[in-house]
């Protein structure tokens, strides 16, 4: 049965983007993570026209977070639509609540990673596909951009990353609209995607369109292939950091311990990684100046200390920068 030239556009580029990342083995279990908006239904709709050709099993998640009134009725068209193509529906209730001062996009995606790893348990799901598209990935650089972010922020959003992929990430938003009107399809729209005051919505609504009416191009593409060469290149850049931690850092009781010389002879950039990974492995989002804190310790006498971000304390001795947490004591 021949499909519209919309919906095979789709199709094409989706099993192509599945290859080239090798995001699904014959046989596995995906659940595909599904909202109710455009993405997401193109999401599902693709997979499912896929699934024989890509030898997968889908299952449907959905979570309601809770943050409008109606939301409930997202969770009812999401049903319909795993009901529709006869296939397994999981809904979960998000419990919690956004502090004050949370980002909405970072704890709407901490929830959903919480859930749907509570899911992926209990259906022995091994990935979890979502629907983020080319144009997420653009608006992702220019947002790391304004923020500041470093290489892996500028790498924007990795097509495969441990058991979640992105088999969208090259299909433009204008090709998910023209997928979903050729299988008539009616997704849900959520509100607050217009509201301006939020961060990617404004660099959606207001600054990508400025740029490339200022520039008279499209400049989506360009920031999505700008994306994957710095994916690259941090790909490459974390390996020699990791190969580097194997030769310098020691596991200690409460923490671990660098090698200040020899956390001197490797390029700067590797011994940033080293630093800031440990870290990471300790529980603590890395600061730039906590980092160069305890590379200043590395290069300079023993005996020093200096207290860190996140409750971290870095100390140098005779041989080795000690990095751990604070201990309750020390707090007081």
């Amino acid at each position: 049965m021949s499909r519209p030239p919309a919906v095979a556009r789709v199709l094409e580029r989706v099993t192509a983007t599945a290859r080239r990342y090798e995001m699904f083995l014959p046989g596995q279990k995906v659940l595909v993570s599904v909202s109710g908006g455009p993405d997401s239904v193109c999401l599902l709709y693709s997979l499912h026209g896929l699934r024989r050709l890509l030898r997968i099993d889908l299952e449907v998640f959905h979570l309601d977070h809770r943050l409008r009134r109606d939301s409930g009725k997202d969770a009812e068209y999401v049903r319909r639509l795993a009901g529709r193509l006869t296939l397994p529906f999981h809904l979960r209730i998000c419990e919690f609540e956004p502090k004050d001062g949370d980002s909405i996009e970072a704890w709407g995606r901490g929830m959903r990673m919480f859930y749907s790893a509570e899911v992926r348990r209990e259906t022995g799901a091994e990935r979890l596909a979502e629907g983020h598209t080319l144009d997420d990935q653009a608006e992702t650089v220019l947002i790391a951009l304004i923020r500041g972010g470093g290489i892996d922020a500028l790498g924007g959003i990795e097509p495969t990353l441990g058991g979640e992929v992105q088999p969208l990430i090259d299909v433009r938003r204008s090709e998910v609209g023209a997928f979903c009107g050729a299988l008539r399809l009616r997704p849900r729209r959520d509100p607050t995607n217009q509201d301006t005051r939020l961060l990617r919505n404004a660099v959606r609504l207001k600054v990508l369109p400025a740029i490339e009416r200022s520039v008279g191009r499209d400049v989506r593409a360009t920031l999505a292939r700008t994306a994957d060469t710095i994916r690259q290149d941090e790909h490459f850049l974390k390996r020699l950091a990791l190969e580097a931690a194997e030769q310098l850092v020691e596991e200690q009781p409460d923490g671990f311990g660098i090698d200040a010389v020899g956390l001197l002879t490797v390029p700067r950039p590797i011994a940033a990684r080293v630093v800031r990974d440990l870290m990471y492995r300790l529980e603590a989002a890395p600061t730039q100046e906590s980092i160069e804190a305890v590379l200043d310790l590395a290069a300079g006498r023993p005996g020093r200390r200096r207290d860190l971000a996140a409750g971290l304390v870095a100390s140098r001795d005779s041989g080795y920068v000690s990095l751990s947490r604070t201990s309750p004591e020390s707090r007081v």
